[in-house]
């Protein structure tokens, strides 16, 4: 059934998320979250701007949560309504173009997973706390939000909980303070963010700091006491990984880094900006999953940092995250990216070949074969361009869009300026067509 406020969709992939009229800059989240119940009641503080003269606004939440006051610019409560994942609200009175628009948003419930395509994404109750992994819509599980990744701001997020739990959010921790049963965190996430990387972690966690030289980048554990050995084995290597990135991309881009080990198993590590969350099986006590650990780091600077504005562009994320496994190896010294990339590209010339890199559809954009496909088609960039020019690009691409949305044809252009010959022919083969084009001959070897 059409949404009767149903506008021409911003994201094909997603046609019910993301909202026309506005501009998010920042969220202030004030909640309350009660463990034993699974009850979230939340105040939702948004700042926007207006982008053009409309009757009313709309933000993408989660039916699961019932709203009980809106405030519009103040003023007394502004009429709303709740229905098929989108909160409709009409000021009293038009706002201009380019006028502000602040909202407050009442909300309260018990929060779960949002279904779609991609299985159940957002906030999942756990037997002893909470997680949220909202990519690529499930934000609006928790918070009313504009749940796009065109759709950047900073936040404030303050969560309120049991006392024996530990909760985690992104940014840094400004404030904690416990009261009776209760105590409250309260994070501040200064640089851009879109919504699917916004989070909040609850569990029986302890924070360790992570050893890294003076004047690198803080790096911090969060995790079960249990698994603190096999951590500190597994993960060892982080902080030769972010000097490997920081070399081959460019400064990290967040202030401090955390990985959070939940006493769940998860089937997969899950991204947020400035923190990985992976499960207890990936401490496996011998660095079974250490490719994993590269690859969800990596996001900081390609998904985080730098986000794409249409998801038919995921290559951008996950072909960049893919590829730096293979740099990490090289670098580690267990097998070059040439290597790799060979055997990868065997290993996908022997599936279907009915993928398109530069539109694979909304149903296909989380196939392992995107991934790996946006990894050759990167090593292939890499040996048309050789390692200086390929490693300046990279360093280029992340300075000059730090923070910032990402297309495919603002990194084919930018590319362009590294190459003495048109890369029209390698992007057509790579992105453009189905079939699996053979890899360039590697010169150095």
């Amino acid at each position: 059934m059409r949404n009767k406020f149903y506008e021409e969709p911003i994201d094909e992939y997603l046609p019910q998320n993301g909202n026309r009229g506005y501009r998010v800059s920042r969220y202030e989240l004030g909640l309350v979250y009660k463990v034993s119940s699974n009850r979230l009641s939340g105040r939702a503080e948004i700042t926007a701007v207006t982008t053009g003269i409309r009757d009313r606004f709309s933000l993408d939440l989660s039916q699961a949560l019932g709203v009980s006051k809106v405030l519009v610019n103040g003023a007394k409560a502004a009429k709303y309504v709740h229905q098929q994942g989108k909160l409709v609200i009409t000021p009293q009175q038009r706002i201009p173009a380019g006028g502000a628009l602040a909202l407050v948003v009442q909300y309260a419930g018990a929060p779960k997973p949002v279904r779609g395509p991609w299985g159940e994404v957002g906030w999942e109750e756990l037997a002893e706390g909470a997680l949220v992994a909202s990519q690529p819509n499930g934000a609006a599980s928790w918070f009313p939000c504009d749940d796009h990744p065109s759709s950047k701001a900073s936040y404030r997020i303050s969560i309120t909980t049991d006392s024996p739990y530990y909760a985690l959010a992104n940014g840094t921790l400004t404030h904690k303070q416990t009261r009776a049963s209760q105590t409250t965190w309260v994070y501040e996430q200064s640089e851009p963010m879109a919504t699917y990387l916004a989070t909040i972690q609850i569990g029986h966690y302890r924070k360790q700091r992570i050893d890294t030289a003076r004047g690198t980048v803080p790096m911090h554990a969060v995790l079960p006491p249990r698994l603190r050995v096999a951590f500190e084995h597994d993960f060892a290597r982080q902080p030769q990984m972010m000097a490997t990135f920081a070399d081959r991309f460019g400064p990290y881009p967040f202030d401090g880094y955390t990985v959070l080990v939940t006493d769940d198993d998860l089937e997969i590590p899950i991204e947020a900006q400035g923190i990985s969350v992976f499960g207890a099986n990936h401490c496996d006590g011998h660095r079974g999953s250490e490719r994993l650990v590269a690859h969800e780091l990596a996001h900081q600077w390609f998904g985080n940092s730098l986000t794409i504005g249409q998801w038919r562009d995921i290559w951008l994320h996950e072909g960049f995250a893919c590829y730096a496994e293979w740099i990490w190896a090289e670098a580690a010294g267990d097998a070059t990216a040439d290597t790799l990339a060979r055997a990868a590209h065997h290993n996908l010339a022997r599936l279907p070949q009915d993928i398109m890199l530069s539109d694979p559809g909304p149903g296909r954009m989380f196939d392992d074969r995107v991934y790996k496909r946006g990894a050759l088609t990167l090593h292939a960039l890499r040996l048309e361009l050789g390692d200086p020019a390929f490693f300046n690009l990279l360093r280029e691409w992340t300075a000059r869009y730090r923070h910032a949305s990402v297309t495919v044809d603002e990194f084919t252009d930018l590319a362009g300026h590294y190459s003495s010959v048109p890369l029209r022919p390698l992007w057509d083969s790579w992105l453009h067509s189905a079939p699996l084009p053979q890899l360039p001959a590697n010169r150095t070897a």
